[in-house]
């Protein structure tokens, strides 16, 4: 019985890891990014994954005052997710025209952490056609979670 424990010891704790749980991220709540821009999202259909919120962005090309804007996104709410989810979501500038779409992953870092990262375009409105190359903004920025 004393060779037997080794593998008894092994096999329990092989069986044992599958049961932990992976940390989950939620989107739910105040975020701030890089840039010192705030976010939050008030809720998260648990069914549909749709969510709302708003956005108070620090930096903007326009000289109009920076306001709150409104933002409706999803969350992917596939089984494959694991608590680390995609979303994308819209930001309507209610102070400039323009609009910026973004798309990202929530993750829990090695710390613990919950972080998005996200990759975004931004569509400023121009005169005409003939403007169009410089009218599409592209970057990324990664949000942690305001305390």
């Amino acid at each position: 019985m004393v060779q037997a424990t080794p593998f008894f010891l092994v096999l329990f704790l092989a069986l044992g890891a599958h049961g932990l749980s992976v940390k989950k991220c939620s989107l739910t709540g105040t975020w701030v990014n890089d840039l010192g821009s705030n976010m939050t999202i008030v809720t998260v259909n648990s069914k549909t994954g749709v969510f709302a919120g708003s956005y108070h962005t620090a930096v903007s090309a326009t000289s109009n005052t920076i306001k709150e804007s409104p933002l409706q996104g999803a969350m992917q709410k596939s089984p494959n997710q694991k608590g680390q989810p995609t979303f994308g979501f819209t930001v309507n500038w209610s102070f400039s025209d323009s609009i910026t779409v973004f798309t990202g992953q929530c993750f829990v870092d090695d710390d613990g952490k919950e972080v998005l990262k996200t990759m975004w375009l931004l569509r400023s409105r121009v005169e005409d056609i003939k403007n169009d190359w410089k009218a599409t903004r592209v970057g990324v920025n990664v949000f942690s979670r305001l305390q």
